[in-house]
């Protein structure tokens, strides 16, 4: 979804003017249970003109397919269907984290103030950042890294 109603908030060329009372009006248009369901939520900046042209120099579609792939035969072998079909049982059987990640789920958790689904949800996309990764433990930097794709939750 667009950030605002005209879709131009923290756009580099400043042309947004809605307030910020229009902001958490747009916003509350997706309810807490649908937003809940959805497991990334990543605000994706508009590029400038010259990041536009000269493109940038991350992986290319080839090499990220090649990762996804891998990670996928990882978690068929592991537990027999991929990490989003997994159930809240077989969540806590193969997605158990490291010490470390778990003190910060439980800061997420209370800070956020995270439903269980979006908890499981947390715990499945830090499993599949560690598959896409090649590791089979799930560390800080990956539970990291899937509560900051909740992050609009609680934006607006």
């Amino acid at each position: 979804m667009n950030p605002c109603p005209c879709g131009y908030l923290g756009h580099f060329s400043g042309k947004c003017r809605c307030t910020p009372d229009q902001v958490a009006r747009y916003r509350s248009k997706l309810s807490g249970p649908l937003l809940d369901r959805i497991d990334v939520q990543i605000e994706v900046p508009a590029l400038r003109e010259d990041e536009l042209v000269h493109g940038s120099q991350g992986e290319n579609s080839a090499q990220v397919r090649m990762r996804v792939e891998r990670a996928s035969i990882r978690q068929l072998e592991r537990q027999g269907k991929n990490n989003t079909r997994l159930g809240p049982r077989e969540v806590q059987r193969f997605c158990a984290v490291e010490d470390s990640a778990n003190s910060l789920l439980k800061r997420a958790i209370s800070k956020l103030h995270l439903s269980a689904r979006a908890y499981h949800r947390v715990l499945k996309l830090a499993r599949t950042i560690a598959d896409l990764a090649g590791e089979t433990a799930i560390g800080v930097g990956h539970v990291a890294e899937a509560i900051q794709y909740r992050r609009l939750d609680n934006s607006g």
